[in-house]
Formats: C-alpha cells, structure tokens, sequence
C-alpha cells in the first residue's frame, strides 16, 4: 500500500496596509490623474527658475498686454511682465501656503485633539468650546480678520490660514481618539502598564493618521484657495512677488482688453485645487478597510 504524500501548503502572503492602499488607489483613474498633476505642480515649483522663460518681475513698456504669441505664450500684463513664468513662480507660493498652512495646522490640532479625546474631563469640555467657538465663524472671514491683524506678507497669510483650520484637525482628532480609546488592545495597553504618553503616541496616533491624511490632503485645496483670496484683498503675497491671487486682483481692471490675464492664473488655481480634491478622495477609499 503506497503511502499518499501530503503537501503543506504554501502560507498566504500578508499584504501590508501601505500596498493595500496603493493597489486600491490604483483603480481610480481620477486620483491617479490628479497625483501626477500634483507631483508635476511639485517639480515646476522646486525647478522654476530653470523653468520660466523670463523673469517674473522684469517689466517691458513696450510689450505691455501683449497677447498669448509664440515669444509670451500666455501673453503678458499691466507692466509687460511675462504671464507664463509668473504663474511658474506663483506656484511656489501656492503650494507653499497649502503645505505650510496645514502643517501649522496638524501641527497644533493633533496633539490638542489627542489630549481631548484620551483624558476627556474638564480638558475636553474647554478645548470643544474654543474649538466650536473658531468653527462658528466662517473660515475666509477668520483668515482674512487675522492675517489682517498680522499684516501684510505670506508668511503672516500661511499663519493666519493655518491658525483657521487647527478647529478641523482638533475636532477630527478627538472624535477618531474617542473610537479608538474603547478598543481593547489599548486597555490592553493600559493593563501592562504602558503610560498615557506612550498609549497616546504609539497606539491611538498610528491608527487616526488615515484620516487625518485624507483631511490634510483636502484642507491644502481650502488653503490654496485662501491664500489665492488673502492676495487677492492684498493681504498674502506682495508684488512684485507673483501670486495667482495677486494676478487676478491685476487683471480685473482689463478684462476686456486683456482677458488672458484672468485666465491663466484662475485656470491654475482651478486645476490645482482640482487635483488635490480629487486625490484626496481617492486617498479617503484606498485607505478605507471597508472598502473592497
């Protein structure tokens, strides 16, 4: 009688979350799309001197408001100045203002979202007033009143803006802390011994930082958006400085005589905050577990 052979099988490969995510994103087109818009914004900001045609803020008398040509392919302004390479170097500051803006903004929300939801108290009940108190008043008006308090500049317009949007990531942080607290692996934590600290950093952090990403990536779009209307009003990027705000507030005077002023920076901030939009919802599926 022959012995039947048995073989093992092979184990299951454990897919890590970061692929898991990857692979998820893959299948939407759009975000993918609007990842490689945004890497391409990332590049022409970092290399736009060695991008742009001409220096954004050399003036020529004698080619002002010129038409989109083959010498100024997006035309120029008021002053002569070449649209194309100002919206090359207004990238920077947009981009600039969208990840600084919210980094200040994780950066303060975070931790006070974290100290809310896991000691709760009289620390949760002070932190969710002020925090419903910044939340009632609309988010363009809180930025313009205190980056018109600060003055004038971009850098008081990425601390302005993100000083607005810290009630967002306080909120979602708590609430996310707050689920997550009620898990038995952190009264697990709790029972070995681990300090609030570490249960805090090592345990509730890592699994709010999905949607804390997903957030993130969506509140870049908001900022961009406001740092666009903060120059607008004059109170974000200086000229000569180039800023898409700025440009429009130039170009309003001569939208009929030259309405490619308007245009091009008004399509940039469209795509951009176009982009980040829709990447981040495509980022919200990948990284959600309930998502086949």
């Amino acid at each position: 009688m022959s012995a039947v052979s048995m073989e093992t099988p092979a184990p299951l490969a454990i897919e890590s979350p970061a692929r898991r995510a990857w692979r998820r994103l893959k299948q939407r087109k759009s975000a993918l799309l609007a990842l490689f818009v945004i890497v391409a914004l990332i590049l022409i900001a970092i290399f736009a001197p060695l991008i742009a045609p001409y220096d954004p803020t050399k003036q020529s008398w004698s080619a002002v408001r010129k038409a989109p040509s083959l010498a100024h392919w997006f035309g120029t302004d008021e002053v002569g100045r070449d649209i194309l390479s100002r919206i090359i170097f207004g990238t920077r500051a947009s981009l600039s203002a969208g990840v600084i803006s919210v980094g200040i903004a994780i950066t303060i929300g975070v931790p006070l979202g974290l100290l809310a939801g896991y000691l709760g108290g009289k620390v949760d009940a002070i932190l969710g007033r002020i925090t419903d108190a910044m939340l009632a008043v609309p988010f363009l008006i809180l930025a313009i009143a205190l980056a018109a308090f600060l003055g004038p500049s971009l850098g008081n317009a990425m601390i302005a803006i993100g000083v607005t949007a810290t009630p967002l990531f306080i909120r979602l942080t708590r609430g996310q802390t707050l689920s997550v607290v009620k898990e038995d692996y952190i009264e697990a934590a709790r029972a070995v011994g681990n300090p609030g600290w570490r249960i805090a950093l090592r345990h509730i952090l890592p699994n709010v930082m999905p949607a804390l990403l997903v957030q993130a990536t969506l509140t870049i779009a908001t900022a961009i958006i406001a740092e666009a209307s903060l120059s607008f009003l004059g109170l974000g990027q200086q000229p000569p400085a180039p800023s898409w705000g700025s440009m429009l507030n130039a170009a309003q005077r001569f939208l009929t005589n030259a309405p490619w002023m308007a245009v091009w920076p008004g399509l940039a901030i469209f795509v951009t905050v176009l982009s980040f939009n829709l990447f981040g919802d495509g980022l919200r599926d990948a990284l959600d577990p309930r998502t086949k």
